[in-house]
């Protein structure tokens, strides 16, 4: 185990940091660039914290969907072959897995969002 601060918390220091020392004091031409990088560390806190788990999700739903085991980018290659040659039967099933996998992405890149979408 690694000591404190850990890298999430590294990563948010530098973003508070950022969104309320940096951003301040830079001329506006320069905010976009400090909002962006400020975005980018929470981003990965996020990755660091959720992402295994979201992968591990669409991984077994994929493993469920194809009906074979593999790695992650080798069950989505699997996957783009089987959509493919689908018929009609089997494409709810996977339209669901689909959606499932991006809720999940945006989950780590812009949470929320999901919420945001009209169902």
């Amino acid at each position: 185990m690694q000591d404190r601060p850990t890298a999430a918390e590294l990563l948010e220091a530098v973003a508070d940091s950022l969104d309320g020392e940096v951003l301040p004091v830079v001329d506006f031409t320069v905010q976009h660039k400090v909002r962006v990088a400020a975005n980018i560390c929470r981003i990965v806190i996020r990755e660091l914290q959720l992402g295994a788990e979201v992968d591990r999700r669409e991984q077994a739903a994929l493993v469920e969907l194809l009906g074979q085991d593999g790695t992650l980018p080798e069950l989505n290659a699997a996957a783009t072959v089987h959509l493919r040659a689908a018929d009609g039967a089997e494409l709810p099933a996977a339209v669901d897995v689909l959606i499932d996998a991006v809720a999940g992405k945006l989950t780590v890149n812009k949470p929320g969002y999901t919420t945001e979408v009209p169902a």
